[in-house]
């Protein structure tokens, strides 16, 4: 069966269904866009849009105007007869960078791995640069 558009709206900002491991209701969207595919109607999906941004609006910084864009191809994929793509922009990713940031500075003490680096010309600094460029993003 196919999918309707509000069923592919709904599926699209649902945190299980994205591909980094950072729910997106723990943080705010900066920008989002979202691309569908298929025949369907453009006023359907502007008006599915702004149903999502006015239901979750504390999701959304409010000093970026108009920060959700969507664009409608009329040509679906190839065995389907419409599919949706979502890039979102959103500060819950310093989860995901907190984590990798972890990792990091764990394996980076022991000095695990640093040898392939250093062996390719890489400098220990470097590493210790990045880790505080990273910390720094994340407390931001």
């Amino acid at each position: 069966r196919a999918l309707t558009v509000p069923e592919l709206t709904q599926q699209m900002w649902d945190a299980k269904n994205m591909m980094c491991a950072a729910d997106p209701r723990h943080g705010r969207y900066l920008t989002a866009s979202a691309v569908f595919r298929g025949k369907m109607s453009t006023k359907e999906v502007d008006g599915q849009m702004i149903n999502v941004q006015n239901k979750n609006s504390s999701y959304f910084v409010e000093w970026i105007p108009n920060n959700v864009k969507s664009t409608v191809c009329d040509i679906p994929p190839i065995g389907l007869k419409m599919a949706s793509t979502f890039i979102g922009n959103s500060t819950s990713i310093q989860e995901m960078f907190r984590r990798v940031s972890e990792q990091f500075t764990a394996m980076f003490r022991r000095k695990a791995f640093l040898h392939w680096y250093t062996g390719e010309g890489m400098d220990e600094m470097e590493f210790t640069e990045a880790e505080s460029n990273m910390n720094d993003l994340v407390s931001e």
